[in-house]
């Protein structure tokens, strides 16, 4: 498993679990839509109202649970950011290209809000046969 597989993986799988730890640290998840860039950045929105927008503010820790079909997944641990304009600008093309509809969001929410995640850890599971295959990646 490469990295450009992990990336591949990711983009195709443009769901994921996502958790968080509250300010009382309780753990909350949440099924995300993600977006990832080639150097495995992923970038997702929410609104300022939610849970998991309040959660990362106080406490940025994330991971994801990413692909659950036939006994492959990527656990992704990292670091939640807010972009900067520039930044935003430049990782929103990815978003826009895996979910066109976000356009929408962001034109009509105005609590519209958006991280991005660059990995700190990765692991990669596939257990589809009798001895099975996991690659972690630490960055």
């Amino acid at each position: 498993m490469t990295t450009e597989q992990v990336y591949n993986f990711i983009r195709m799988n443009k769901l994921a679990v996502l958790a968080t730890v509250t300010p009382d640290n309780k753990s909350e998840s949440a099924c995300m839509g993600i977006a990832v860039t080639s150097d495995l950045t992923i970038i997702f929105d929410t609104v300022t109202t939610s849970r998991k927008y309040q959660n990362l503010l106080v406490n940025p820790s994330i991971s994801f649970v990413i692909g659950l079909d036939n006994e492959q997944s990527i656990q992704y641990e990292g670091i939640a950011k807010i972009p900067t304009e520039s930044k935003l600008d430049e990782l929103l093309k990815t978003y826009f290209e895996a979910f066109p509809e976000g356009q929408d969001r962001k034109d009509t929410l105005e609590d519209i809000a958006y991280f991005y995640v660059e990995p700190t850890w990765i692991r990669y599971s596939d257990y589809n046969s009798l001895t099975p295959e996991i690659e972690e990646f630490t960055f």
